[in-house]
């Protein structure tokens, strides 16, 4: 296979940004957390799309901008396939870094084009300083700036039964079946789906304990309990009890990333014979990543928040 400078920029794109996943993971630098920052989602991908089309205008190819975008593209979904087949990264972050991962690439891509279009008696300055910006970013990042910010999701659905009805359906939680969850963007991205949920009473300060697949378990301590009324809960989640195949560890469950903290059912009379059931999740995200990170929060809740209220309708207005 010939080297053409087309698979040069692919190779060493891909390359570059392997490295720096390669390098957080090792236990010296995992602990700090640098795969979830501003850097790494950002400023690699960039320099990835940056790396891409400047090995493809070194050959003096003439390139528009919709090719720099394409182009761009090429080592980051290499980047990604590497990851995933070498169990680097599992599906859930793929598609959660993906979007911003080709965003960046496409800038890189288009700032590589501008240089070579207005810069052509220097174009290869620029190129060191693309390829260091992560490096000199991440660290200043890591030890300037620390986030942690907590925020609401909250859905509601209106049944076709009594409070009292509805209210059955909600602390015992009777084994569920593939058939009752309809397909949800949730499960395609490999996050487990719900099984059951038993309580040791029924009452303030009792245990409500949840079972997902994948072998997932974790506790909800009840910390309000108004029968036909509201159901409200702080999450107890030992992070040792969820198995590192079950869900990506930079989205673990109670981990030091990001977690739930509290939830809580209530119920509202609505009109004759109908019910409004409101489920609300309070999360906590200790990401730099801002309103990207919690998008993608207010997504996968909102997608479970339908998925679960959906369940407890079905079965209230079926007994």
């Amino acid at each position: 296979m010939t080297l053409t400078p087309s698979r040069i920029g692919i190779i060493a794109g891909a390359l570059y940004g392997l490295l720096f996943r390669v390098i957080w993971e090792l236990d010296s630098l995992s602990h700090l957390n640098g795969l979830v920052t501003l850097s790494f989602l950002f400023l690699v991908p960039f320099a990835v799309g940056y790396l891409r089309l400047y090995c493809e205008l070194k050959q003096g190819s003439n390139v528009s901008s919709s090719s720099a975008i394409r182009l761009a593209w090429q080592p980051v979904l290499v980047c990604l396939l590497v990851t995933v087949v070498t169990l680097l990264e599992g599906s859930i972050c793929v598609v959660l870094a993906s979007p911003a991962f080709f965003f960046c690439a496409s800038i890189g891509g288009l700032a590589a084009r501008w240089v070579h279009l207005h810069r052509k008696n220097a174009p290869h300055k620029p190129l060191l300083s693309v390829m260091l910006l992560p490096i000199v970013c991440t660290p200043v990042e890591l030890t300037a700036f620390s986030s942690s910010y907590q925020y609401t999701v909250t859905d509601s659905i209106l049944i076709a039964a009594t409070p009292e009805q509805v209210w059955r359906e909600i602390g015992n939680v009777d084994v569920i079946s593939k058939q009752e969850l309809p397909w949800s963007f949730g499960q395609l991205i490999g996050i487990p789906r719900p099984l059951r949920a038993s309580m040791t009473g029924l009452a303030h300060n009792a245990i409500r304990t949840s079972e997902w697949e994948k072998g997932v378990v974790f506790e909800e301590v009840i910390t309000a309990w108004e029968p036909a009324k509201q159901m409200a809960y702080q999450f107890k989640i030992d992070p040792e009890r969820i198995p590192d195949h079950a869900l990506d560890k930079h989205v673990k469950l109670g981990g030091e990333i990001f977690s739930p903290l509290y939830g809580a059912y209530t119920l509202e009379s609505a009109e004759e014979g109908f019910t409004r059931l409101t489920l609300s999740t309070t999360l906590e995200d200790n990401t730099n990543l801002g309103w990207y990170s919690r998008v993608w929060g207010q997504v996968i809740f909102h997608d479970f928040h339908v998925m679960l209220l959906g369940l407890m309708k079905q079965r209230a207005e079926q007994r």
